[in-house]
């Protein structure tokens, strides 16, 4: 296998902070890397030194001869030019038109775009878009990437991940999204504290592999603190005791995962939110919301309850953030109602937060909201908290002017958690998150009791954090995917046909597939309200299975009223099964 590049004793530090300390490493011909690690931990400055696009303090890096890179960096510079122009360079129309790989590029990233508009009129998700188009377009020997998923949904990541797949480079990847890493990646990096610590396999291998690591470091530890406790012994006593050889279980990391207990207990949790919360969370009835021009939400009659986790995902403008808002009551529907339970004390992170003092620092702004949380069963105080989302030491008393985005970013969300609120909607809280973050937020989020609204790219924690994924489909309504990001990557590309590409003065619209007939607005509508019926009939089954599993647990021996509960339930499996079916019979109506 060729070698491609080669790191010998690399150091490199900023000031006191050293990010690369004596690295060695190297990338082979055909290898897929995954770099992970906390933000300012090095992962950037690491493959950036890989690619040669910054010298390191010593050490050496040798490429192959001839080698060609593709670096996407977190920051690039665009010229003045046309999206075609940046994109394509000089390669004529039937040039790029030709080439099968380029026009999956501009489908899957620039679809519906015209390549005659400017760049200087493109935001900054779409400038990062195009720089990423650019580069796919490109022929490599290895493709290194910093944070490519960036700005981009949950269908755009899904098709990146299929097209790296498909590609021969090399590649290395720094992300924070952990299902691109399983999806694409065989190896992990995982770079902090000046060194680089590998492992085989994606993110998922990587978790296991560390957890066999730190069980070793834990048990080597445990040895030599008690050969010390013995040797202490012998020198009080004068004279050796006997003792026995300590014995020690060695077990897999998979092995030690299996032992432990399910993330959250379901069934407490929305006990707890119901005792807290009351029966109603927030109500919505005939809601119509609209913008210049288009319809977001068409007649929109939902319930969030106490207890509900429920993820929310859709095309880019089908409006999801203003969904989020009607329900935090930050704006006013055109047309229906908004109704809100007496108890529910709302907490709404939106994609844009707002700045605190630049002056003050992290534990006092943590500190003016409250002192100790108790989060499920444990209590906190203000600085654990701290810790737990990656302030550390002197970082607690660091001026919030000096933080980075990703640390604003992470004490806004934990004021808000602070704030001990029992209804959450997160717009987007994963930015400029890292996975060590992340994890923390997840265990907290297990076991918290409240209801829940996620908004977000990262499928990894969308998955994670939600029971049941919810779909805003572009048409005005709420559609239950029973079968989650699966189901909605499913449906969307069902939906959409084949996206055209990108050409001179815009793309034609996708052509209605031959021989079936369309479906009236009307037809539609009727099918979105029958959709709507079995999502609430379902949530009453679900509700009353919850309840018939404590049932249950409390008629243990009573064998008679155990008996009757459990036909009650499998009469309500079978229901259940019935409506997900004629959900599906109306969401083909619906997606066609």
């Amino acid at each position: 296998m060729t070698n491609l590049v080669n790191l010998q004793d690399v150091s490199l530090a900023y000031g006191p902070l050293v990010l690369l300390d004596s690295v060695s490493l190297g990338v082979d011909e055909g290898e897929r890397i995954g770099v992970v690690g906390r933000n300012g931990g090095g992962k950037s400055t690491l493959i950036s030194v890989l690619s040669g696009a910054l010298p390191p303090d010593s050490g050496r890096v040798v490429h192959n001869r001839g080698l060609r890179v593709g670096f996407l960096h977190q920051r690039d510079d665009f010229p003045d030019t046309t999206v075609g122009g940046f994109v394509l360079g000089d390669r004529a129309e039937h040039e790029w038109a030709g080439d099968a790989r380029a026009r999956d590029i501009l489908r899957g990233l620039l679809g519906g775009w015209s390549l005659d508009s400017p760049m200087s009129g493109l935001s900054g998700g779409e400038r990062r878009r195009a720089g990423l188009a650019r580069l796919l377009v490109g022929d490599h020997d290895l493709i290194v990437l910093d944070e490519p998923t960036n700005h981009l949904d949950i269908e755009g990541i899904h098709w990146l991940a299929e097209h790296l797949r498909g590609r021969p480079e090399s590649l290395v990847v720094v992300t924070h999204d952990r299902w691109f890493l399983d999806a694409v990646t065989t190896r992990t990096w995982e770079v902090g504290r000046g060194s680089v610590e590998r492992y085989e396999g994606g993110y998922a291998a990587y978790v296991l592999a560390k957890a066999e690591r730190e069980r070793q470091a834990a048990a080597t530890e445990e040895r030599r603190q008690n050969l010390m406790r013995k040797e202490l012994a012998w020198l009080r006593r004068g004279a050796p005791a006997r003792t026995s050889k300590p014995k020690f279980r060695i077990e897999a990391a998979n092995r030690l995962i299996e032992d432990e207990p399910p993330a959250r207990d379901a069934v407490e949790l929305v006990r707890f939110a119901s005792s807290r919360l009351g029966k109603t969370v927030i109500d919505l009835k005939n809601v119509t919301a609209a913008v210049p021009g288009r319809t977001l939400l068409d007649r929109l009659t939902w319930q969030l309850g106490p207890g509900d986790r429920i993820g929310l995902v859709g095309v880019n403008g089908a409006g999801k953030s203003t969904l989020l808002k009607i329900l935090a009551e930050e704006r006013e529907p055109e047309e229906g109602t908004v109704r809100t339970g007496r108890t529910v004390r709302l907490a709404h992170l939106s994609q844009n937060v707002a700045e605190l003092d630049p002056q003050a620092r992290p534990l006092q702004a943590v500190m003016d909201v409250r002192e100790h949380v108790t989060i499920g069963k444990r209590d906190y105080t203000a600085s654990q908290m701290l810790e737990r989302f990656g302030f550390r030491g002197d970082r607690q008393w660091t001026p919030i002017g000096d933080l980075s985005g990703g640390e604003r970013r992470r004490l806004q969300l934990l004021r808000l958690l602070m704030d001990e609120p029992n209804v959450l909607l997160l717009d987007e809280p994963t930015n400029d998150l890292d996975i060590e973050t992340l994890t923390e937020l997840e265990d907290l989020l297990d076991g918290w009791p409240g209801s829940l609204v996620l908004v977000s790219h990262d499928r990894y924690f969308l998955e994670r954090i939600t029971d049941r994924v919810l779909a805003l489909m572009g048409d005005g309504g709420l559609a239950f995917l029973p079968g989650g990001v699966d189901e909605y990557l499913e449906r969307r590309a069902a939906s959409r046909g084949e996206v055209a590409v990108p050409t001179a003065g815009g793309g034609d619209a996708p052509a209605q597939e031959p021989g079936r007939p369309a479906v009236s607005a009307a037809d539609r509508r009727t099918a979105q309200k029958e959709m709507q019926r079995i999502e609430r009939r379902l949530d009453r089954i679900g509700s009353r299975e919850t309840e018939l599993h404590g049932l249950m647990a409390g008629a243990a021996d009573d064998y008679t009223r155990l008996a009757e509960l459990d036909a009650e339930g499998k009469a309500l499996a079978a229901e259940r099964e019935e409506l997900e079916e004629a959900w599906l019979v109306q969401a083909e109506a619906v997606g066609d």
